[in-house]
């Protein structure tokens, strides 16, 4: 990685760096976009020669007047909170467009996409498309590779160049695992403490009620219950009649709130501000209409936002074992996603979930352009690691066995296992992996 003059001091590589450089060289800008806090500024400062801060002083009102102004700087130019005057989207795109062979002239940063009264988040990012002259990253907190909590000697990218050595991760039981669940993986607090690191996330979900919501004209308190569903529901494929049952319980809800437009409506102002994830279905034909019936599981963005959401800390986690468990694989599917994103030849959505009508589940599936894939069981311990393998290889069994059915076999699969010491293969081309040896 080059480097810039901007970059902050203290600045810890991010696995994005890698993707910014590459975009750079290929698309006339680059958005990187994510959840407030997870360093995408810093991210971008490193790659960058000039940089305006839209939130800035009076600079929110001159970008709306003239998004062109934004533009002046030094390129590649870093244009920070892009969303909060939707023109220069539009002004970098024709500046692109202006000189026939711009490559890397602007970096816009953004912590939601921005949405006109009454459109659908769908709507936005189609309007917002930039195909062709703007390339889009997507970043997340810290993965613990990232935050120097895995060794990383495990790579994902080699696992599908079929590299892999036996390894042992560093030390560190269920209270080390709870920890770092709690602490997150935003920039500020990866030396803080987890009880500390929690009023982090807390007044991070404080702001989004009393800032966020009021100027996208949603009631708080609806997103704010919406959003403690979706932790207490972390990973599940539900309805939207659940999540209301759930929101509400035995209580009357307010008039419409139940109806499935208003839950769809909430949701989509949760996902724009990068609150949570969907992972979608996958079955092995691109063209399936099954990608599209199978429900999709939600993530919250972090796992600290789980534990903050359900109002718990450290020793409440760590006495409720069901929940320490859906918090891991919130934390494990957060870190793979990263991984993922950053192979160079991932798949468009490069991280999915399988599903049959026969029962068998597995929780990862990462695919890539040329059809490579492999699957990956999240399990707490090793005590599951055994149940695991049975779903995966049951799942190559069900896919691979009939030839006529003209399914590659899965580059490898693997059990990523939360406490766990030994990274190893344990059949050909199966692995068990400790989240603490995993990296890009």
């Amino acid at each position: 990685m080059r480097k810039s003059t901007l970059t902050p001091e203290g600045y810890l590589p991010r696995v994005a760096d890698a993707q910014i450089e590459r975009y750079l060289r290929v698309f006339g800008a680059v958005e990187v976009a994510g959840p407030k806090w997870c360093g995408k500024t810093w991210s971008s400062l490193a790659h960058a020669s000039s940089v305006v801060y839209v939130d800035e002083g009076s600079n929110t009102s001159l970008a709306r007047a003239d998004p062109s102004l934004m533009l002046e700087g030094e390129q590649p130019h870093v244009i920070d909170e892009w969303q909060r005057a939707p023109g220069i989207w539009n002004a970098v795109r024709h500046a692109v467009d202006a000189k026939r062979g711009t490559r890397g002239a602007f970096i816009l940063t953004g912590s939601s996409t921005p949405l006109a009264e009454g459109e659908k988040q769908q709507d936005a990012e189609a309007r917002h498309s930039g195909a062709g002259r703007i390339g889009r990253i997507r970043m997340a907190p810290m993965t613990l590779y990232e935050s120097g909590d895995s060794t990383g000697r495990v790579s994902l990218a080699g696992l599908f160049r079929g590299e892999f050595s036996p390894c042992r991760a560093d030390g560190g039981g269920a209270r080390a695992l709870v920890e770092l669940i709690c602490r997150g993986g935003w920039p500020e607090v990866i030396d803080m403490s987890a009880v500390d690191a929690l009023l982090v996330s807390r007044e991070y979900l404080a702001s989004i009620w009393a800032e966020s919501m009021p100027r996208m004209r949603k009631r708080p308190q609806t997103a704010e219950r919406l959003a403690v569903s979706l932790a207490r529901n972390l990973g599940q494929s539900v309805t939207y009649k659940t999540l209301v049952r759930d929101m509400y319980g035995s209580e009357e809800e307010p008039s419409g709130a139940s109806s499935d437009d208003t839950i769809a409506d909430y949701l989509s102002a949760l996902r724009s501000l990068y609150l949570y994830d969907e992972l979608h279905g996958w079955v092995p034909p691109a063209r399936s209409p099954k990608r599209l019936a199978v429900k999709p599981k939600r993530y919250l963005a972090d796992p600290s936002l789980a534990v903050a959401l359900l109002g718990m800390g450290p020793d409440a986690l760590l006495g409720d074992w069901q929940t320490f468990g859906l918090t891991f694989e919130n934390l494990a599917v957060r870190d793979l996603q990263t991984y993922a994103r950053a192979l160079p030849d991932s798949a468009t959505v490069p991280v999915r979930y399988y599903r049959d009508d026969s029962g068998l589940e597995v929780d990862v599936i990462i695919e890539l352009l040329d059809g490579r894939w492999a699957a990956i069981e999240i399990k707490t311990s090793e005590e599951k690691v055994d149940e695991g393998l049975a779903a995966l290889r049951r799942l190559k069994r069900k896919l691979t066995a009939n030839p006529a059915s003209r399914v590659r076999p899965p580059e490898f699969v693997a059990v990523v296992v939360g406490i766990s010491e030994f990274a190893r293969e344990v059949g050909e081309l199966e692995y068990v992996l400790p989240i603490r040896c995993l990296g890009a």
